[in-house]
């Protein structure tokens, strides 16, 4: 569900790297075994790395899109059906758990009601009654698979013991998730380097996520001497959903680069070219964008292996 799942992030770092060099070692480990992968929202990376993972492992795997290749779902206890949701959890859930040996699901955030979104309703609805283990391929407020990646993505072009790594809000034009930017977070707090946030005032994370780490209101001073450029945009966490901002000083542009230690630059893609970042940067031999991209199928295939190795 996210890093706190983790007892040992080098551990967790070393079993990647090995997966990586060897994707088809184990390739009779998911013989005989399946995984349903649940999609209430539109994917192409977690899709398409999931499915890669789960082959290399042997694993079978089953796509389905929720919202159109599925009915609608109720989440409401006690609720009187008469709606146009035509199929409580309870029972989807139970059922794909009943086909499946395992389930990844990925469902956003609304972004109109914290509480609620904040309370994990879909996945811990999933994890109560599908009796099977669970992944998070993209929550209301994580995504752990790719913050999984990053870090691998991170520990392989690092070139000093302890790299700065700087997390940069970005302008966006429509209201974003803070699942990316949250797990990016709390997995950096907890790995070898030093982490620095940096975005307009607003835009503070949940503490739970940034560990109360003082975010830095001025980005260029946060991009001086840095290693890695980390850009994400994300909606308000206190004026829940809202888009405070749209600067385009916030762009991350050729000349803000050269503030660094010859950074690298990351972004979970997809990315607004020229709002989010200048073509410029992202086109440059220092992006690792795609690289990143392809550590998807490296973190989940880890994930999956150690699940799998656990069912013995």
């Amino acid at each position: 569900m996210s890093v706190k799942d983790v007892p040992s992030l080098s551990d967790l770092l070393e079993e990647a790297l090995e997966v990586k060099q060897n994707p088809f070692a184990w390739k009779s480990l998911g013989k005989n075994k399946s995984i349903c992968l649940l999609f209430l929202n539109p994917s192409l990376r977690t899709r398409l790395s999931s499915q890669r993972a789960a082959q290399n492992l042997g694993l079978d795997s089953v796509v389905l899109d929720v919202n159109s290749g599925g009915w609608k779902l109720e989440f409401a206890d006690g609720v009187v059906m008469n709606g146009d949701s035509a199929e409580h959890i309870k029972e989807a859930a139970a059922v794909i758990g009943a086909y499946f040996d395992m389930v990844a699901i990925r469902a956003f955030a609304s972004l109109k009601n914290r509480e609620e979104d904040y309370s994990e309703k879909i996945l811990s609805a999933f994890i109560k009654y599908c009796g099977v283990p669970v992944i998070n391929m993209e929550s209301s407020t994580g995504h752990p698979l790719q913050a999984f990646a990053d870090l691998i993505t991170i520990t392989e072009n690092k070139i000093v013991e302890k790299p700065k790594v700087v997390l940069t809000w970005a302008p966006h034009p429509n209201a974003l998730p803070q699942a990316v930017a949250n797990s990016f977070a709390e997995w950096m707090l907890k790995a070898d380097v030093e982490l620095a946030i940096t975005h307009p005032e607003g835009y503070e994370l949940s503490s739970e996520f940034s560990g109360g780490l003082a975010p830095e209101f001025d980005q260029r001073k946060a991009f001086e001497n840095a290693d890695f450029i980390y850009a994400k945009n994300w909606s308000s966490y206190s004026e829940y959903g809202k888009v405070l901002s749209i600067d385009s000083d916030w762009m991350v542009t050729s000349e803000k680069m050269k503030l660094t230690n010859n950074a690298k630059f990351m972004h979970c893609l997809p990315v607004r070219r020229n709002q989010i970042v200048e073509d410029e940067v992202i086109d440059s031999a220092n992006s690792i964008v795609i690289e990143e991209a392809a550590n998807r199928i490296v973190s989940m295939q880890t994930v999956l292996k150690m699940i799998l190795e656990d069912m013995g």
